[in-house]
């Protein structure tokens, strides 16, 4: 296995520990047994993905995270396999991942957790994207959500999902992946 992770703080007023997300990200390539990656993560301001994501996917407004999955390649077939996990697995995979720390610090009480957490998690949302899930429907939004619990347990954490409704157990962090 092979990992290239670049993490750049672009957030004025943040204490992310930067390592943290670095081997929250070799945990993700790792369980979803990913051959090759290189990644970059970068944590940035409400007004900046605000306009990425006006620029790059015509929402005008700001979101938590947004991903980009750049290059995928496997020895096993063109894309990823439509499996409950390791989508990617013997990939090499490209991706950058954009990440609201403003909005991880609103989110974070209703999680009751810290926004570093929030940040992890939105980081391994956008790292599952990138590694072939998606949230679009609901049987993979019900995917995606166990990917992600699954892999937040390895780095100890429980996400607390909103409970506002119905389908909020369902739904994943940001629509806007």
């Amino acid at each position: 296995m092979s990992f290239e992770i670049d993490i750049c703080n672009r957030h004025s007023d943040n204490a992310v520990d930067l390592s943290a997300l670095r081997a929250a990200v070799e945990h993700v390539l790792r369980e979803e047994t990913v051959e090759s990656a290189v990644i970059s993560v970068t944590i940035v301001d409400d007004q900046t993905i605000h306009t990425m994501n006006r620029e790059h996917l015509q929402h005008d407004y700001p979101t938590d995270v947004i991903s980009f999955q750049l290059d995928w390649s496997s020895p096993t077939g063109d894309s990823p396999q439509l499996t409950p996990e390791n989508r990617s697995a013997q990939a090499s995979i490209e991706g950058e991942i954009v990440v609201s720390y403003d909005y991880a610090q609103q989110s974070a009480p209703a999680g009751n957790w810290s926004t570093g957490d929030e940040v992890t998690l939105y980081v391994v949302h956008g790292l599952l994207h990138i590694c072939g899930y998606d949230d679009l429907s609901s049987a993979e939004k019900r995917v995606m959500r166990n990917r992600e619990r699954s892999v937040l347990s390895g780095l100890g954490l429980t996400p607390v999902y909103p409970a506002d409704d119905a389908r909020a157990s369902e739904e994943s962090p940001g629509a806007d992946s």
